[in-house]
């Protein structure tokens, strides 16, 4: 009897730990493997995708990408918002993955330049000057789904924010904006090449703790 007593106690002290682990992460439930990454530039040259679908609202859960782990999503200026998969240097490379894409049930998709969409941005910012007196910090990336914080590798302490816009965002690093600049190679050398500096003063009030 002893011995179930002692199996029965070491049960009851997995199944709290457990407990205890989802309650302190209160995205548990929605949390996702599927990198569906929000992107908010294009690049300045040819970047050839294949885009599976455009949809008027964004996806609401990562389900609805059958059979696919990792997209960009670009809210057009047209009021669209497009998913892209793959990225490719030539059209005749994204062709080629056109087929494999149309095989998964994506019918209407087709080649795409992302670097013609228009996102809406207008003229970019000039003549920035950082503020002394605020924080600024490192995003990593930015997900339409809340993504596992174990994603992030090499990393520790990484922040999480739910933005007005229904993006998820990923931060490293609390820092005047000089020593962010600092930051940011070694940053982008351990896998994240498109980190930036951001104000970690305007993220603040949408951290999700």
């Amino acid at each position: 009897m002893k011995k179930y007593n002692i199996l029965s106690f070491l049960l009851v002290i997995c199944l709290t730990t457990v407990i205890a682990q989802n309650s302190q992460d209160k995205l548990s439930g929605l949390r996702t493997s599927k990198k569906i990454v929000s992107v908010n530039s294009v690049s300045q040259t040819a970047d050839y995708a294949v885009q599976i679908i455009a949809l008027k609202l964004p996806a609401g859960e990562p389900g609805f990408f059958k059979n696919i782990e990792k997209a960009r999503e670009f809210a057009c200026a047209d009021g669209y918002v497009r998913y892209t998969v793959g990225s490719f240097k030539s059209y005749a490379e994204a062709k080629e993955e056109l087929i494999y894409y149309k095989d998964l049930g994506y019918d209407q998709s087709f080649v795409v330049n992302t670097a013609k969409f228009d996102l809406g941005q207008g003229v970019k910012r000039t003549g920035f000057k950082p503020d002394p007196n605020k924080r600024y910090t490192i995003q990593l990336s930015a997900f339409r789904f809340p993504v596992y914080i174990s994603h992030f590798k090499g990393l520790e302490n990484v922040k999480e924010f739910y933005l007005k816009d229904r993006i998820y965002r990923y931060t490293w690093g609390d820092y005047s904006y000089d020593d962010a600049e600092a930051e940011l190679d070694a940053i982008k050398e351990k896998g994240y090449p498109k980190a930036f500096v951001t104000e970690l003063d305007a993220y603040l009030p949408y951290q999700i703790e």
